[in-house]
């Protein structure tokens, strides 16, 4: 009892003290504060210690101008602080004004609140009427025939009634019709409902993504009107196959430019809907085939090796392992070693299969899963491997960009970056050690094994970073060659005469990087047994491989070619992540460097959906 009587002493001298104070600086205790010097009308309280800076604001704040307004002085000649004042009554009177002007627009910002509540309740009634209405609208399918088509068959269908199914990619309700983007994949189609169509409880709460089949006369659009192709469907009917949510789970919610990068890849089968995305995968497809197609001209024949091995081609460091029925086994890192052995049946061969890499590398263009498209070919020299893989590209690229279609696509992915420009033939040739000579004359470092930074030093494996700089500063492909016999792998052959460096290739693209791996292989039986022997690799688990040596052995070489860099560069994208369906990839484990690497760091460690 006595601890709250004290404290209520104790409040009621700091008030008498307050108030002391304040009449000793020429105000009353129940004034409200003005300093025009200090003041702030939007977080004063009218206190002394925090005042507002008019008078007009604390009328304003009290919301009447009935209140005891006293304003600091300048302070007299020798003092640090001024008194305070009663306002003036020409700062009451203005301050008045303001005040009643402050009122009046409260009140018309309250009348307006009322009156659009009261228009907002009164369309909300009128919609759930005409959604109401809307449920007595029962559409009949007209008779006449329909020819069921895909949207890509839509132009040489113009004129005849047809029926459409595909998903709803855009929407727009206006001047009493409705208008829909339809997507089936093969391309898209405005569609028109009015009059009755539109009417129709599905019109009214269709969204986006929706499915639906609609049939209709397609025709092609007067003059100064655009959609798709040119054209567009006029409906005669339709119905819904399967509605999306709306709402809180409606499309856009889930998927939109804004969203975190994360979150995007979460979303990653919802995103492969959108046209970036869609345009990148059919350019893929697009290029897969080019790429068989010259194989095919180039007399290759395509061999499906297995994914599931107990040999390694590139290391043990980036191998996944699994047990395989009790025993260890491995995903291929590269289909090679099984090529090689169908050379002597076949001849030269190719395949299109994933490659996997455990990559302890956070960069850009690594992915653990990629697809990589290999080849082998018997009885050539280095020059006529060099000379095969340029031809094959070339001849990919060049059948890519001669189909309409895909060469829109293309375009359309470059908007605003320019255009793709094809590679100028022939490829420039440069050794290893003339790379390592323009790196140090360029005053392109290295950092040694303490970070700090030097000259590059024959024997270097040229890091990524200085191997994209040089390529995009010289701005044409490169075939890097005859690298030193320690940085490469076992089964490369050396360059005759030179015998510390090898028979091997990186081909360079500007703005990606290595795009292409390659070499020529051993083919002398007691070469490769010394190559295991300095590798420690047990010759055992590659009797079959060995076996390619002891049964009439051939010079001959192969590459493989990482389809999605390949992409990248076609496409202008910025990580390979973006040019494979579902990428896989190494989980982050340190923090971005930079603002650029969230777009794909956040896509890492994942392994869904």
């Amino acid at each position: 009892m006595a601890g709250v009587i004290g404290k209520a002493q104790e409040q009621v001298a700091q008030a008498l003290e307050a108030a002391t104070a304040a009449v000793s600086l020429g105000a009353p205790a129940d004034a409200v504060y003005v300093d025009e010097a200090t003041g702030d009308d939007k977080d004063g309280d009218g206190s002394q210690a925090k005042p507002f800076k008019t008078v007009a604001g604390a009328y304003i704040a009290r919301t009447s101008d009935a209140i005891n307004v006293h304003v600091r002085q300048a302070p007299a000649e020798g003092q640090t602080e001024g008194s305070w004042a009663a306002a003036t009554a020409s700062a009451k009177k203005k301050a008045a004004k303001l005040l009643q002007t402050h009122k009046n627009k409260l009140a018309k910002q309250e009348e307006l609140r009322k009156r659009e509540e009261a228009e907002g309740e009164a369309r909300r009634a009128a919609e759930a009427k005409k959604l109401e209405e809307a449920k007595a609208i029962v559409l009949e399918e007209p008779t006449t025939e329909a020819t069921r088509i895909k949207i890509r068959q839509a132009t040489e269908q113009r004129g005849k009634r047809v029926r459409v199914f595909g998903w709803v990619h855009r929407l727009r309700q206006q001047g009493g019709m409705t208008f829909v983007i339809l997507r089936d994949g093969s391309g898209y189609l405005q569609c028109v409902l009015s009059g009755r169509l539109s009417q129709t409880y599905d019109a009214l709460t269709l969204t986006l993504e929706s499915t639906i089949q609609i049939t209709g006369v397609i025709n092609q659009l007067p003059e100064g009107k655009t959609a798709p192709e040119n054209h567009e469907l006029t409906a005669d009917w339709f119905a819904v196959v399967g509605k999306a949510p709306g709402g809180d789970d409606a499309f856009l919610n889930q998927v939109n430019e804004d969203a975190d990068p994360s979150q995007l890849a979460d979303a990653r089968h919802l995103v492969i809907r959108g046209e970036n995305a869609s345009a990148i995968l059919k350019v893929r497809a697009a290029l897969l085939q080019s790429f068989r197609q010259s194989y095919a001209n180039l007399g290759l024949l395509e061999v499906t090796p297995p994914c599931m091995v107990q040999t390694q081609v590139e290391g043990g460091a980036t191998l996944f392992a699994f047990d395989y029925y009790g025993e260890q086994a491995y995903l291929t890192q590269s289909s090679q070693l099984y090529l090689e052995t169908c050379l002597p049946s076949l001849g030269d061969v190719f395949c299109v299969q994933e490659s996997f890499r455990a990559e302890k590398s956070h960069t850009r263009r690594h992915l653990s899963e990629y697809t990589h498209v290999e080849a082998e070919l018997a009885f050539l020299t280095f020059n006529d491997l060099l000379d095969h893989i340029e031809e094959l590209i070339c001849q990919t690229i060049d059948r890519v960009l001669a189909d309409p279609k895909i060469k829109e696509l293309i375009d359309f992915l470059w908007a605003g970056k320019g255009k793709f420009e094809p590679p100028s033939r022939p490829f420039m040739r440069m050794d290893y050690r003339d790379a390592i000579k323009w790196l140090n004359d360029h005053n392109i470092t290295r950092p040694d094994d303490n970070g700090v930074e030097g000259p590059h030093v024959v024997g270097d494996d040229i890091a990524e970073a200085a191997e994209r700089k040089m390529t995009d500063t010289i701005g044409r492909p490169i075939f890097l060659i005859n690298f030193p016999k320690d940085i490469k792998s076992f089964y490369m052959s050396r360059v005759p005469g030179d015998e510390e460096y090898t028979e091997s290739v990186d081909l360079l693209m500007p703005n990606v990087g290595e795009i292409v791996g390659g070499s020529m292989r051993i083919s002398d039986l007691d070469e490769l047994l010394a190559a295991y022997k300095r590798e420690g690799i047990d010759p055992e688990p590659y009797y079959w491989f060995t076996d390619q040596r002891k049964y009439g052995t051939s010079p001959h070489g192969g590459y493989g070619l990482g389809l999605e860099r390949l992409l990248a560069w076609l496409l202008n994208r910025y990580t390979v992540r973006e040019c494979s369906l579902y990428p896989r990839c190494i989980p982050m484990t340190t923090s971005p460097r930079r603002l650029a690497d969230l777009f794909f760091r956040r896509w890492t460690g994942r392994c869904t959906p």
